[in-house]
């Protein structure tokens, strides 16, 4: 039974699955074979990326995985006893099927009281910072990707479970390709990786106006485009500055003071969002919406500053006031440990998104205990966050 019971339809904007090890190579073309694959070292799997062997989950087949919300405390409460890393994510358990398979997540979500959930992959996050610089494979793995998820999770379960394909923006007309396979196929939303594209002639942001052909696209279909927090490419600047030659980005390892610093800076939205609105994308599409997610929520009030900055000294680099821009077109899920309030007081309590990070141990263990962080909301207010805005955004009925 769920942990309470709430007179409303809750849609979690962030809940995810656990890739089996056929979901990247079941659909690749014979040409591709190798590309990616599962490699045995020192007794464990691990994947390899064109022969380079990936740190960034520690167990991609996710047979063993942290426990759900086993870092909630940490989140929220900080670390004082200066626990190791192990120490706070506590014993591994065995993955059940519901992490994996629509069918026993959603008897799993009638249990936890989630009445709908937006379905994101996990170890996806990975592949297009390590296919930077081959555009063509981007575009085949990514499609590979989404066929597997699509037969596998179908992009909309008996109304109830939405996974959400990957289009990736390396060369526009194969991105408008993908984005027509799955609006054919039934998606609601897509995944865009908050970073500048790579392509053949170097990255560049996604809201400059060579991809307008592709946000026309968007915008005339009306879907949703979630910005999911990723590999956005940033470990290089750690790098840099940490004065370490590569490296991947790996989040479930030690890092330094430094890291721990810029870390929470929470750069890569903050870059992004500023991009869609400074290189005019959102005044362009009006229409289009945009939800960060799984980004947090302590990078908007001072985005907002510096918005409100330059519309004041420099009006003539925007054909709108870039503060209205962000309102109507960004949608925005906090953290538990944030300031839910305080946000819904910022933006309105119509642009903000509940999310759970259900199963992975940094989100909530009993995802509609957030509820209890929207006390001296209105009841209209909860009703919006906890699930009326997402069903809004993803045009589907209120109630499941």
């Amino acid at each position: 039974m769920p942990s309470r019971v709430l007179d409303f339809p809750v849609f979690d904007v962030d809940n995810h699955m656990y890739e089996t090890t056929d979901a990247f190579t079941k659909f690749l073309p014979a040409e591709y074979e190798g590309l990616i694959k599962y490699v045995e070292v020192a007794g464990r799997t691990k994947i390899a990326v064109r022969n380079t062997i990936s740190d960034y989950i520690p167990n991609p087949t996710f047979e063993v995985v942290a426990a759900p919300g086993a870092q909630e405390e940490y989140f929220r409460s900080g670390n004082p006893d200066g626990k190791s890393r192990r120490e706070i994510l506590g014993k591994a358990i065995r993955a059940i099927p519901a992490y994996s398979q629509p069918e026993p997540r959603l008897k799993l979500m009638d249990e936890i009281g989630l009445d709908r959930a937006m379905m994101w992959p996990t170890l996806a996050s990975l592949l297009e910072e390590r296919l930077r610089d081959d555009p063509m494979a981007t575009h085949v793995v990514i499609h590979a990707l989404n066929q597997w998820m699509h037969e596998h999770w179908t992009f909309n379960y008996e109304g109830r479970i939405f996974a959400t394909p990957v289009i990736s923006m390396c060369i526009v007309e194969r991105a408008i390709e993908e984005l027509e396979w799955v609006l054919e196929r039934g998606a609601r939303a897509v995944l865009i990786r908050p970073a500048p594209v790579p392509g053949f002639m170097g990255p560049r942001s996604p809201a400059l106006p060579e991809f307008d052909p592709f946000w026309q696209r968007v915008s005339d279909a009306g879907i949703l485009v979630g910005m999911h927090a990723s590999d956005s490419g940033y470990q290089r600047y750690l790098n840099e500055w940490e004065g370490v030659r590569g490296g991947e980005m790996l989040p479930f390892k030690g890092g330094s003071g430094f890291a721990a610093i810029v870390g929470h800076q929470s750069r890569p939205i903050i870059d992004t969002v500023a991009s869609l609105i400074g290189h005019g994308l959102c005044t362009r599409f009006p229409d289009i919406r945009f939800a960060p997610v799984e980004n947090g929520s302590n990078w908007v009030r001072p985005l907002l500053d510096d918005l409100e900055h330059a519309w004041s000294m420099a009006p003539n680099f925007f054909d709108e006031n870039p503060v209205e821009a962000f309102k109507r077109n960004i949608y925005v899920h906090p953290f538990h440990e944030e300031d839910p309030i305080g946000l819904v007081k910022l933006i309105g309590a119509d642009r903000v998104l509940f999310g759970s990070d259900f199963p992975h141990p940094e989100g909530l263990a009993d995802p509609i205990s957030f509820v209890d962080e929207l006390k001296g909301l209105s009841d209209e207010e909860i009703r919006l966050v906890m699930g009326g805005n997402l069903a809004r955004l993803m045009q589907v009925d209120a109630a499941a």
